[in-house]
Formats: C-alpha cells, sequence, structure tokens
C-alpha cells in the first residue's frame, strides 16, 4: 500500500462556500467520510489546519535562525487540511479524493509519498 497526501485548498483565510451553504452539513460529510475512511482501512491521519494568519515560519538554514509571523507563500491560496491515506495504487487515491472534495466542498489535491527505499 502506497501512503497518499489529500491536501484541501481553501481560499486565502478559509472555505469560500456559497452564501446558502450550512456548515454543520459540510462539517457532518466529512466526519461521514472520515467515517467511512477509518472503516475501510485506508484512514492514517487527516485534520483541519487553522487560518494561514496563524502560521510561523522558521529558518535555520544561516547562522541563526529567523522567525517571522504568517503563512510562507504569499499566495490567495492556502492548505486548508489534509488527510493521510493508503491505497493500493493512484487511481485509489483518486477515487478515495472525489469523494474528499464532495463531503469538504473543496479542490484537493493528491500527492504520493517519497518511495522508502
Amino acid at each position: 500500500m502506497t501512503q497518499y497526501m489529500l491536501s484541501v485548498i481553501h481560499a486565502e483565510e478559509g472555505p469560500d462556500f456559497p452564501e446558502d451553504v450550512d456548515l454543520q452539513e459540510v462539517y457532518g460529510k466529512v466526519d461521514a467520510f472520515n467515517k467511512e475512511l477509518r472503516d475501510s482501512g485506508s484512514w492514517v491521519f487527516g485534520g483541519g489546519l487553522a487560518p494561514p494568519s496563524s502560521a510561523t515560519v522558521v529558518d535555520a538554514t544561516g547562522k541563526d535562525a529567523l522567525v517571522t509571523d504568517g503563512p510562507y507563500a504569499e499566495t490567495k491560496e492556502q492548505l486548508g487540511g489534509f488527510w493521510i491515506i493508503e491505497a493500493p495504487d493512484l487511481d485509489a487515491a483518486l477515487d478515495i479524493s472525489k469523494r474528499a472534495s464532495a463531503a469538504c466542498m473543496g479542490a484537493v489535491e493528491v500527492r504520493p509519498f517519497q518511495a522508502e527505499e
């Protein structure tokens, strides 16, 4: 089994849902999807993230560590949450990600972990 990261992409400060969307319904769909992942044995780990404005960047590549507020990337879209799953192949991971995207009502990026040598 290969592990994949399913990244939930949000607008800069959170999901950009239409006004008529019931957030409790979205949370319920995500909870149901999480249960489905656990029941199927695909679940490894997952969670939602606080807004990008809460981020701190640490860069210790120089002589002294530099610590700055805010997200590392200056972009309109940010990582809003993620799942780490196990799937037999990319096609299976893509099928799972379709359900993830539908549950959280947002785009989901799928990336495999690097293979261990």
